[in-house]
């Protein structure tokens, strides 16, 4: 189970006993950061962050998980490094493998970490691809673990644009933990076939199910946890709107579609949520769309089955778990 020295890419690398223990690590240092007691356990150690697309949460996850950790950090952006361009991504990885003790990427094709992961001599974390997005998924699965206990049975539906690094993480993460995942989306927004293949086949093994479905109201029945992300990713252009919140209003998570799910069903999102017009592009879209919400509205986001905000203080103890794990012998062999 010792995880020192590996890289952690996406969750199809990893099995359902390590997901495990990643988790129940981050559980142990939650508790132990909210009962103030310090766990530097990478003490004296340096970590790089390389942000090509830019974030709050992970960003912020990562620097005050590793300065818990008693590591020092240092931020790449795109005006700060030299990767992809005047210097190719093997050799940045060779460069900063030889100064610091780990690497974060985030940025876009999964291609890229995984080059850095191969000629780096030291663990490569991914911080978010086109692709995937592993250090999400632990934090959603932290947060649905200590909402009902347990993921194994727990159906998990995801509504919206199921083709990138969200719907296709969350499959991946269902699949392995024997958890049950529908994609509701238009079928040309379905997860990739040979990822779905894939997840099938891991689903069969862990008890799990993957089920793609256009229709809210058959998908959302019964459903634990109602999941959705942005309707249009980081790095699409502005023209991409119109078509999509045309293609995806009726797959906007609003009250009627809690109901649907039950009582008991949570609310869950990566953020930032379109939820309002609180934000500039919200503004932008609502008075060019006429809509005062889009993925979500207001009343679900602002809910008592909304837990958007446990997930986003997750992301900070599930990544401190992945770096303390890749890093230390802290979980035994």
């Amino acid at each position: 189970m010792n995880m020192k020295g590996m890289d952690f890419l996406k969750l199809v690398d990893f099995s359902a006993e390590q997901i495990e223990a990643l988790l129940d690590l981050a559980q142990k240092l939650k508790a132990e950061k909210k009962a103030g007691i310090a766990h530097a356990l990478c003490a004296g150690k340096n970590i790089a962050l390389i942000f090509e697309k830019t974030s709050t949460r992970t960003r912020c996850s990562f620097e005050v998980a590793a300065h818990d950790l008693g590591m020092h950090c240092t931020y790449l952006d795109p005006s700060g490094s030299q990767i992809g361009k005047k210097e190719s991504i093997a050799d940045t990885a060779r460069v900063l493998g030889s100064m610091f003790d780990g690497i974060e990427y985030r940025g876009y094709g999964q291609q890229i970490v995984e080059t850095l992961a191969k000629y780096a001599p030291v663990p490569v974390w991914n911080g978010l691809t086109n692709e995937f997005h592993p250090t999400q998924i632990l934090a959603d699965f932290l947060t649905i673990r200590e909402h009902f206990g347990t993921l194994r049975g727990k159906k998990l539906v995801y509504l919206g644009d199921a083709r990138y690094n969200m719907g296709n993480s969350l499959m991946v993460g269902c699949a392995k933990m024997g958890m049950e995942f529908t994609a509701c989306a238009p079928q040309r927004f379905f997860p990739d076939a040979a990822l779905v293949k894939t997840c099938r086949a891991l689903a069969k093994e862990s008890g799990g199910s993957i089920t793609l479905c256009e229709s809210v109201e058959q998908a959302v029945p019964h459903a634990d946890v109602i999941y959705t992300d942005v309707w249009v990713s980081m790095g699409e252009s502005a023209s991409a709107w119109a078509e999509r919140i045309e293609t995806l209003r009726p797959y906007q998570v609003n009250a009627a579609v809690m109901r649907k799910a039950g009582a008991n069903a949570i609310f869950m999102h990566c953020l930032p949520a379109f939820h309002d017009a609180n934000t500039e592009i919200g503004r932008e879209v609502g008075q060019r769309f006429g809509m005062e919400a889009l993925e979500v509205t207001d009343d679900v986001f602002e809910s008592p089955q909304s837990l958007v905000f446990v997930q986003a203080e997750n992301r900070m103890h599930t990544i401190k778990a992945v770096m303390a794990a890749t890093l230390t012998d802290i979980l035994p062999e």
